[in-house]
Protein backbone atom coordinates (compact mmCIF):
# COMPACT_ATOMS: atom_id res chain seq x y z
CA UNK A 1 0.00 0.00 0.00
CA UNK A 2 1.41 3.41 -0.98
CA UNK A 3 1.80 6.23 1.55
CA UNK A 4 -1.09 8.15 -0.04
CA UNK A 5 -3.37 5.13 0.09
CA UNK A 6 -2.41 4.54 3.71
CA UNK A 7 -3.29 8.16 4.59
CA UNK A 8 -6.64 7.98 2.80
CA UNK A 9 -7.44 4.65 4.45
CA UNK A 10 -6.66 6.26 7.81
CA UNK A 11 -8.98 9.17 7.00
CA UNK A 12 -11.78 6.76 6.09
CA UNK A 13 -11.21 4.77 9.27
CA UNK A 14 -11.47 7.84 11.50
CA UNK A 15 -13.93 10.03 9.60
CA UNK A 16 -16.89 8.70 11.58
CA UNK A 17 -15.41 10.36 14.68
CA UNK A 18 -15.74 13.82 13.14
CA UNK A 19 -19.33 13.81 11.91
CA UNK A 20 -22.69 13.88 13.72
CA UNK A 21 -24.41 10.58 14.37
CA UNK A 22 -26.94 9.24 11.88
CA UNK A 23 -29.80 10.14 14.24
CA UNK A 24 -28.86 13.82 13.91
CA UNK A 25 -30.45 14.06 10.45
CA UNK A 26 -33.59 12.31 11.68
CA UNK A 27 -34.02 15.03 14.30
CA UNK A 28 -34.37 17.56 11.48
CA UNK A 29 -36.75 15.28 9.64
CA UNK A 30 -38.89 14.88 12.77
CA UNK A 31 -38.63 18.65 13.38
CA UNK A 32 -37.18 18.28 16.84
CA UNK A 33 -34.44 20.45 15.36
CA UNK A 34 -35.24 23.40 13.12
CA UNK A 35 -33.80 22.79 9.65
CA UNK A 36 -34.61 26.35 8.58
CA UNK A 37 -32.71 27.77 11.54
CA UNK A 38 -29.68 25.64 10.64
CA UNK A 39 -29.90 26.76 7.03
CA UNK A 40 -29.99 30.41 8.08
CA UNK A 41 -26.99 29.92 10.36
CA UNK A 42 -24.99 28.24 7.60
CA UNK A 43 -26.01 30.99 5.17
CA UNK A 44 -24.66 33.60 7.58
CA UNK A 45 -21.39 31.68 7.96
CA UNK A 46 -21.03 31.57 4.17
CA UNK A 47 -21.69 35.31 3.90
CA UNK A 48 -18.95 36.16 6.40
CA UNK A 49 -16.71 33.55 4.76
CA UNK A 50 -17.17 35.27 1.39
CA UNK A 51 -16.77 38.78 2.80
CA UNK A 52 -13.38 38.06 4.35
CA UNK A 53 -12.22 35.66 1.63
CA UNK A 54 -11.61 32.82 4.06
CA UNK A 55 -10.30 29.43 2.93
CA UNK A 56 -12.95 26.88 1.86
CA UNK A 57 -11.95 24.64 4.76
CA UNK A 58 -12.78 27.41 7.24
CA UNK A 59 -16.43 27.46 6.18
CA UNK A 60 -16.71 23.68 6.21
CA UNK A 61 -15.10 23.38 9.65
CA UNK A 62 -17.38 26.05 11.12
CA UNK A 63 -20.48 24.15 9.99
CA UNK A 64 -18.94 20.85 11.08
CA UNK A 65 -18.32 22.19 14.60
CA UNK A 66 -21.87 23.53 14.78
CA UNK A 67 -23.44 20.23 13.66
CA UNK A 68 -21.30 18.15 16.01
CA UNK A 69 -22.17 20.44 18.91
CA UNK A 70 -25.91 20.30 18.18
CA UNK A 71 -25.70 16.53 17.85
CA UNK A 72 -24.24 16.20 21.36
CA UNK A 73 -25.84 19.13 23.18
CA UNK A 74 -29.10 20.98 23.50
CA UNK A 75 -29.54 24.72 23.17
CA UNK A 76 -32.17 26.51 25.28
CA UNK A 77 -33.76 27.59 21.99
CA UNK A 78 -33.52 25.96 18.56
CA UNK A 79 -33.17 29.36 16.90
CA UNK A 80 -32.66 32.98 17.92
CA UNK A 81 -29.67 34.30 19.85
CA UNK A 82 -28.33 30.95 21.20
CA UNK A 83 -27.90 29.51 17.71
CA UNK A 84 -26.33 32.73 16.46
CA UNK A 85 -23.91 32.75 19.39
CA UNK A 86 -23.00 29.15 18.53
CA UNK A 87 -22.50 30.10 14.87
CA UNK A 88 -20.18 32.98 15.75
CA UNK A 89 -18.16 30.81 18.13
CA UNK A 90 -17.80 27.99 15.60
CA UNK A 91 -16.74 30.36 12.82
CA UNK A 92 -14.24 32.01 15.15
CA UNK A 93 -12.72 28.65 16.09
CA UNK A 94 -12.54 27.55 12.46
CA UNK A 95 -10.88 30.82 11.43
CA UNK A 96 -8.31 30.43 14.20
CA UNK A 97 -7.56 26.94 12.89
CA UNK A 98 -7.11 27.87 9.23
CA UNK A 99 -6.65 31.60 8.65
CA UNK A 100 -3.34 33.49 8.96
CA UNK A 101 -5.25 36.68 9.80
CA UNK A 102 -8.40 36.45 11.92
CA UNK A 103 -10.81 39.39 12.37
CA UNK A 104 -11.65 40.52 15.87
CA UNK A 105 -14.69 38.93 17.46
CA UNK A 106 -16.66 42.14 16.95
CA UNK A 107 -15.60 42.48 13.31
CA UNK A 108 -16.65 38.88 12.71
CA UNK A 109 -20.27 39.76 13.51
CA UNK A 110 -21.30 41.31 10.20
CA UNK A 111 -23.49 40.44 7.21
CA UNK A 112 -26.90 40.69 8.79
CA UNK A 113 -26.12 39.46 12.30
CA UNK A 114 -29.21 40.22 14.38
CA UNK A 115 -27.37 40.20 17.70
CA UNK A 116 -23.96 41.55 18.63
CA UNK A 117 -22.19 39.62 21.39
CA UNK A 118 -19.46 40.83 23.70
CA UNK A 119 -16.09 39.15 22.99
CA UNK A 120 -16.07 37.63 26.48
CA UNK A 121 -19.44 35.99 25.78
CA UNK A 122 -18.15 34.49 22.53
CA UNK A 123 -15.00 33.22 24.24
CA UNK A 124 -17.13 31.46 26.85
CA UNK A 125 -19.12 29.83 24.07
CA UNK A 126 -15.89 28.81 22.34
CA UNK A 127 -14.78 27.02 25.50
CA UNK A 128 -18.13 25.26 25.72
CA UNK A 129 -17.84 24.11 22.10
CA UNK A 130 -14.27 22.92 22.68
CA UNK A 131 -15.41 20.91 25.68
CA UNK A 132 -18.30 19.26 23.83
CA UNK A 133 -16.05 18.43 20.86
CA UNK A 134 -13.35 17.16 23.21
CA UNK A 135 -10.97 19.67 21.59
CA UNK A 136 -10.97 17.64 18.36
CA UNK A 137 -10.94 20.50 15.86
CA UNK A 138 -8.68 18.98 13.20
CA UNK A 139 -11.62 17.25 11.55
CA UNK A 140 -11.61 14.80 8.66
CA UNK A 141 -13.59 16.61 5.96
CA UNK A 142 -14.40 15.93 2.29
CA UNK A 143 -11.58 18.30 1.35
CA UNK A 144 -9.07 15.81 2.78
CA UNK A 145 -9.91 13.35 -0.03
CA UNK A 146 -10.14 15.62 -3.07
CA UNK A 147 -6.54 15.51 -4.32
CA UNK A 148 -6.36 11.72 -4.08
CA UNK A 149 -9.76 11.16 -5.70
CA UNK A 150 -9.05 13.69 -8.46
CA UNK A 151 -5.88 11.82 -9.37
CA UNK A 152 -7.83 8.57 -9.43
CA UNK A 153 -10.49 10.04 -11.71
CA UNK A 154 -7.90 11.63 -14.01
CA UNK A 155 -4.77 9.50 -14.08
CA UNK A 156 -3.24 11.69 -16.82
CA UNK A 157 -3.36 14.81 -14.64
CA UNK A 158 -4.91 16.87 -17.43
CA UNK A 159 -7.94 18.05 -15.47
CA UNK A 160 -6.81 17.37 -11.91
CA UNK A 161 -6.59 21.01 -10.85
CA UNK A 162 -10.03 21.76 -12.27
CA UNK A 163 -11.55 18.73 -10.56
CA UNK A 164 -10.15 19.77 -7.17
CA UNK A 165 -11.20 23.41 -7.54
CA UNK A 166 -14.69 22.67 -8.85
CA UNK A 167 -15.34 19.89 -6.35
CA UNK A 168 -14.32 22.22 -3.51
CA UNK A 169 -16.76 24.84 -4.78
CA UNK A 170 -19.56 22.29 -5.02
CA UNK A 171 -18.99 21.01 -1.49
CA UNK A 172 -18.80 24.41 0.20
CA UNK A 173 -21.73 25.91 -1.69
CA UNK A 174 -24.01 23.04 -0.69
CA UNK A 175 -23.25 22.63 3.01
CA UNK A 176 -26.56 24.34 3.79
CA UNK A 177 -28.36 21.23 2.54
CA UNK A 178 -29.07 19.04 5.58
CA UNK A 179 -29.54 15.94 3.41
CA UNK A 180 -25.76 15.65 3.01
CA UNK A 181 -25.57 14.84 6.72
CA UNK A 182 -26.53 11.29 5.73
CA UNK A 183 -23.17 10.81 4.00
CA UNK A 184 -19.60 10.48 5.26
CA UNK A 185 -16.91 12.96 4.12
CA UNK A 186 -15.26 10.43 1.78
CA UNK A 187 -18.58 9.80 0.07
CA UNK A 188 -19.26 13.53 -0.36
CA UNK A 189 -15.77 14.02 -1.79
CA UNK A 190 -16.18 11.20 -4.30
CA UNK A 191 -19.58 12.51 -5.40
CA UNK A 192 -18.18 16.03 -5.81
CA UNK A 193 -15.29 14.80 -7.96
CA UNK A 194 -17.73 12.81 -10.11
CA UNK A 195 -20.00 15.83 -10.50
CA UNK A 196 -17.06 18.05 -11.45
CA UNK A 197 -15.78 15.44 -13.92
CA UNK A 198 -19.11 15.34 -15.71
CA UNK A 199 -18.90 19.09 -16.34
CA UNK A 200 -15.77 18.74 -18.49
CA UNK A 201 -16.73 18.92 -22.20
CA UNK A 202 -15.63 16.12 -24.51
CA UNK A 203 -14.29 14.02 -21.65
CA UNK A 204 -15.36 10.48 -21.01
CA UNK A 205 -17.90 10.40 -18.21
CA UNK A 206 -16.66 8.92 -14.94
CA UNK A 207 -19.35 6.69 -13.51
CA UNK A 208 -20.24 6.62 -9.79
CA UNK A 209 -19.62 2.87 -9.69
CA UNK A 210 -15.94 3.50 -10.41
CA UNK A 211 -15.44 5.42 -7.16
CA UNK A 212 -15.61 2.19 -5.17
CA UNK A 213 -12.29 1.14 -6.71
CA UNK A 214 -10.53 4.36 -5.69
CA UNK A 215 -9.98 3.22 -2.11
CA UNK A 216 -11.19 0.57 0.31
CA UNK A 217 -14.02 1.63 2.58
CA UNK A 218 -16.07 3.52 -0.01
CA UNK A 219 -19.54 2.08 -0.49
CA UNK A 220 -20.88 2.21 -4.03
CA UNK A 221 -24.54 2.64 -3.09
CA UNK A 222 -23.73 5.56 -0.79
CA UNK A 223 -21.67 7.30 -3.46
CA UNK A 224 -24.47 6.86 -5.99
CA UNK A 225 -27.06 8.31 -3.59
CA UNK A 226 -24.87 11.29 -2.72
CA UNK A 227 -23.98 11.83 -6.37
CA UNK A 228 -27.64 11.89 -7.39
CA UNK A 229 -28.43 14.43 -4.66
CA UNK A 230 -25.50 16.57 -5.75
CA UNK A 231 -26.55 16.37 -9.39
CA UNK A 232 -30.03 17.55 -8.46
CA UNK A 233 -28.70 20.53 -6.52
CA UNK A 234 -25.82 21.50 -8.77
CA UNK A 235 -27.03 20.74 -12.28
CA UNK A 236 -30.82 20.93 -12.19
CA UNK A 237 -30.89 23.96 -9.89
CA UNK A 238 -27.82 25.60 -11.48
CA UNK A 239 -25.98 25.59 -8.15
CA UNK A 240 -26.76 27.76 -5.18
CA UNK A 241 -24.81 31.01 -5.37
CA UNK A 242 -23.23 32.92 -2.50
CA UNK A 243 -24.87 36.26 -1.59
CA UNK A 244 -23.38 39.54 -2.73
CA UNK A 245 -20.92 41.17 -0.34
CA UNK A 246 -22.14 44.15 1.63
CA UNK A 247 -20.27 46.52 3.87
CA UNK A 248 -20.51 45.87 7.62
CA UNK A 249 -22.82 48.09 9.59
CA UNK A 250 -21.28 50.93 11.56
CA UNK A 251 -21.22 50.55 15.31
CA UNK A 252 -22.69 53.21 17.55
CA UNK A 253 -20.05 54.64 19.87
CA UNK A 254 -22.26 56.99 21.87
CA UNK A 255 -23.30 55.78 25.27
CA UNK A 256 -26.94 54.79 25.46
CA UNK A 257 -29.14 53.54 28.23
CA UNK A 258 -29.24 49.79 28.49
CA UNK A 259 -31.88 47.52 29.87
CA UNK A 260 -30.73 44.50 31.79
CA UNK A 261 -32.44 41.21 31.27
CA UNK A 262 -31.52 37.84 32.60
CA UNK A 263 -31.14 35.02 30.14
CA UNK A 264 -31.97 31.57 31.39
CA UNK A 265 -29.16 29.18 32.09
CA UNK A 266 -27.48 27.95 28.96
CA UNK A 267 -26.85 24.26 29.48
CA UNK A 268 -25.56 21.58 27.22
CA UNK A 269 -25.13 17.86 27.65
CA UNK A 270 -22.58 15.83 25.73
CA UNK A 271 -23.27 12.40 24.29
CA UNK A 272 -21.27 10.81 27.13
CA UNK A 273 -23.84 12.19 29.57
CA UNK A 274 -21.44 14.84 30.86
CA UNK A 275 -22.91 18.30 31.06
CA UNK A 276 -21.55 21.80 30.99
CA UNK A 277 -23.64 24.81 31.76
CA UNK A 278 -23.24 28.49 32.18
CA UNK A 279 -25.63 31.35 32.62
CA UNK A 280 -25.42 34.70 30.96
CA UNK A 281 -26.88 37.84 32.50
CA UNK A 282 -27.26 39.93 29.42
CA UNK A 283 -27.88 43.55 28.70
CA UNK A 284 -29.33 44.27 25.32
CA UNK A 285 -29.59 47.51 23.43
CA UNK A 286 -30.71 48.43 19.95
CA UNK A 287 -27.71 48.96 17.70
CA UNK A 288 -28.47 49.73 14.06
CA UNK A 289 -31.50 47.43 14.24
CA UNK A 290 -29.45 44.73 15.95
CA UNK A 291 -29.26 43.75 19.61
CA UNK A 292 -26.09 44.26 21.60
CA UNK A 293 -25.60 41.44 24.07
CA UNK A 294 -23.35 42.16 27.03
CA UNK A 295 -22.71 39.81 29.92
CA UNK A 296 -22.04 42.39 32.62
CA UNK A 297 -24.64 42.96 35.31
CA UNK A 298 -26.40 46.15 36.14
CA UNK A 299 -27.42 49.26 34.23
CA UNK A 300 -25.18 51.91 32.77
CA UNK A 301 -25.66 55.13 30.95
Amino acid sequence: MTEDCYSIASFIEHERNFVPGFEYLSRFQSRSLDANAREESVAWILKVHAYYGFQPLTAYLAVNYMDRFLDSSQLPETNGWPLQLLSVACLSLAAKMEEPLVPSLLDLQIEGAKYIFEPRTIRRMELLVLGVLDWRLRSVTPLCFLVFFACKADSTGTFTRFLISRATEIIVSNIQEASFLAYRPSCIAAAAILTAANEIPNWSVVKPEQAESWCQGIRKEKVIGCYQLMQELVINNNQRKLPTKVLPQLRVTTRTRMRSSTVSSFSSTSSSSSSTSFSLSCKRRKLNNRLWVDDEKGNSE
